[in-house]
């Protein structure tokens, strides 16, 4: 048999050095802070954690909701910019933040780079973002049809898989249940209070078939990573882990997500991440059976679901069954989002997955998966570009 490191098809594309994080805030307690404080006191956290100084950094990559590079820079002082790069896609670009750091390591365009994500729920709460869609052809179909935020319209997803494939609500029970178990140990967590199956039954009907419990957490904090070559990043403070894959962009038929409904019906029924799946695994040589734990977008509860099957873990329409077995628990099959994920730890668009997965392969996480050596971290389900990335030491 060939070992899992023989299979890898290249090294390191670069190496997160730093990593560094403000407390966690339930939506609109991070005030009086303003979103760039909380920035620049996880940069400030994130160099320090790799042994550097901001004057040390040179490259900035990031997945802007609310902010913008001039200031951060202005802020810290760091001397000069040799790359920048911004990602979008609602979140679903969140992991492309590490491919393009990574490109800039490569391509020799930065020796430094850091890599943002932050949210402040104070003026606006983006669970309500699709209320202030123009009235135009593309927005008229949510306006009309009460699709005033992302869970409403990925509700209708989630029927179709449910329709689809037999899959029950117990299977997005199961995914919340698990990410409460988890973060009952969490300390940064927001949600720490266990749930129930009846404790989820009872809950009230936000979006049918998704009840309270099925919506990620509404928080504000900050997060920032520190990435670099994996020569340099070997002599520096801590653990260096390594990037070895990263991919973003996705397949037209998936398009705006669940900002239209034109996707083809397998598609429709999914999380739009078979074609990110396969690059990625293509780029590194790594399998589904290979992964030691999965750090998955979990917005909202069915898409954990969906992920699962898209990446491969089990077969198509098979998600609710695999999760239902325990799968995604403590010495399951796959352990998913051993921090609690959004559901329960903290909502900053996938940002606090990747900060897991560093922590998981560095040995230091709370909830410590036993001998972790890869982890996958996945941005979305949301409007292309998607993204993800397989980290590993």
């Amino acid at each position: 048999m060939i070992d899992r490191a023989s299979r890898l098809r290249k090294g390191p594309r670069a190496s997160i050095a730093g990593i560094g994080a403000t407390p966690y805030y339930f939506r609109g307690e991070s005030a009086p802070q303003t979103i760039y404080e909380m920035i620049g006191k996880a940069i400030l956290a994130a160099v320090a954690d790799a042994g550097l100084s901001v004057r040390d950094i040179d490259g900035m990559a990031f997945y802007s909701y609310g902010f913008e590079g001039a200031q951060i820079v202005e802020q810290l002082g760091l001397p000069e910019l040799n790359f920048a790069a911004v990602v979008s896609g609602q979140g679903g670009g969140s992991a492309g933040v590490l491919d393009l750091a990574a490109m800039a390591i490569e391509t020799g365009r930065a020796k430094a780079v850091i890599c943002i994500g932050a949210c402040q729920q104070i003026a606006s709460r983006y669970g309500q973002s699709l209320a202030g869609l123009a009235t135009t052809p593309q927005g008229v179909l949510s306006l009309t049809s009460g699709l005033t935020g992302p869970g409403q319209s990925l509700a209708l997803f989630a029927r179709r898989h449910m329709h689809a494939y037999g899959t029950r609500r117990e299977a997005f029970a199961e995914v919340v249940m698990a990410s409460r178990a988890y973060a009952a140990s969490r300390p940064e967590a927001i949600r720490k209070k266990q749930i129930t199956l009846e404790d989820y039954f009872a809950a009230p009907m936000l979006a049918d078939p998704l009840c309270r419990y099925d919506f990620c957490v509404e928080s504000d904090a900050a997060l920032a990573f520190v990435v670099t070559s994996a020569e340099r990043a070997r002599d520096l403070r801590q653990k260096p882990v390594d990037i070895l894959g990263a991919v973003h962009g996705g397949k037209r038929e998936w398009g705006r997500a669940f900002f239209w409904m034109n996707q083809p019906d397998d598609l429709f029924a999914s999380s739009g991440a078979r074609a990110i799946a396969e690059r990625l695994y293509g780029e590194t040589g790594v399998a589904p059976a290979d992964i030691d734990v999965a750090l998955l977008y979990d917005h909202f509860s069915p898409l954990v679901v969906m992920q699962l099957e898209d990446y491969g873990f089990c077969g198509k329409g098979e998600g609710g069954p695999f999760v239902e077995s325990g799968a995604i628990r403590p010495g399951g099959a796959i352990p998913v989002n051993p921090h609690g994920g959004q559901l329960s730890e903290c909502y900053v668009i996938g940002m606090t997955q990747i900060r897991e997965a560093v922590e998981q392969l560095r040995g230091t996480a709370t909830n410590q998966v036993s001998g972790a050596s890869l982890a996958l971290v996945t941005g979305g389900p949301a409007p292309i570009p998607m993204s993800a990335a397989i980290l590993g030491v």
